[in-house]
């Protein structure tokens, strides 16, 4: 394990690793998810269900039958399944999570975002913790790129070390999104980098990261494959979602 990466992780809440996934399985993934969408293969969620900016309205509306991601990934194949608790990730999670078990949560991410042209909508800043109930707020997000991600294609933004950072409830608005009009989350957002990843390349970020992604501008569909971990000692709180399936060990 490069220390240097495991530093980066602690201090910034996120690290890059480039090319970690090979061509064969990045190309594997990506048929399948493709095979999903043309006819759509559900469960999956639809852009109109969250109603964020530039969703459209209700699934009755124009571009309402939009996926805005697949769910239940491992579950829904081997493929996926097999890279996200095998050894590649294994090997960093072990580090950033400091801890030799680690478990896959089977009831948050675990899914294929897909980004489509026209109707994506945009997800504004937030922490993922805002809705996830474990015993300390220390989860692992790992996200693989299947091609190309940019603001353009509404690739993810992220604050540095802002998963360090207390901020107080009054910065958020009535769904725990940082609030544009104060200043002081202004300036916060002024200091966020663009992650533009490639395919085969991994972003990890901390749970208590801030993060945001803007609406496709591109003419292709952007597709990423997503899972988060946490100890095994660090456990879903009973009668919460994050309860709802049980986590899997890697």
């Amino acid at each position: 394990m490069d220390v240097d990466i495991t530093t980066q992780f602690e201090k910034q809440g996120y690290v890059i690793l480039r090319s970690l996934a090979d061509k064969k399985l990045v190309k594997a993934i990506k048929n399948e998810a493709i095979a999903s969408l043309d006819p759509l293969l559900g469960p999956a969620e639809f852009e109109a269900d969250v109603q964020y900016p530039g969703a459209p309205d209700d699934r009755k509306s124009l571009g309402g039958n939009t996926p805005r991601r697949l769910l239940h990934a491992c579950g829904r194949s081997k493929t996926y399944r097999d890279w996200a608790t095998g050894t590649v990730l294994k090997q960093h999670l072990t580090q950033f999570l400091k801890t030799d078990q680690v478990m896959l949560s089977q009831s948050h991410h675990n899914c294929m975002m897909t980004k489509f042209p026209g109707y994506s909508s945009m997800t504004s800043w937030h922490q993922d913790n805002r809705y996830w109930s474990f015993d300390q707020p220390d989860l692992v997000s790992v996200w693989l790129a299947l091609g190309s991600e940019s603001p353009k294609n509404g690739g993810l933004m992220v604050i540095p070390k802002t998963h360090k950072q207390l901020i107080k409830r009054g910065r958020l608005d009535r769904n725990l999104f940082l609030r544009t009009d104060l200043k002081e989350n202004k300036t916060l957002i002024n200091s966020a980098i663009s992650v533009e990843l490639n395919a085969g390349d991994v972003l990890f970020f901390h749970s208590q990261a801030f993060h945001a992604a803007g609406q496709n501008q591109s003419e292709q569909v952007k597709t990423s494959l997503v899972f988060t971990y946490h100890a095994a000692d660090n456990l879903p709180i009973p009668g919460t979602r994050s309860a709802s399936y049980p986590s899997l060990p890697l």
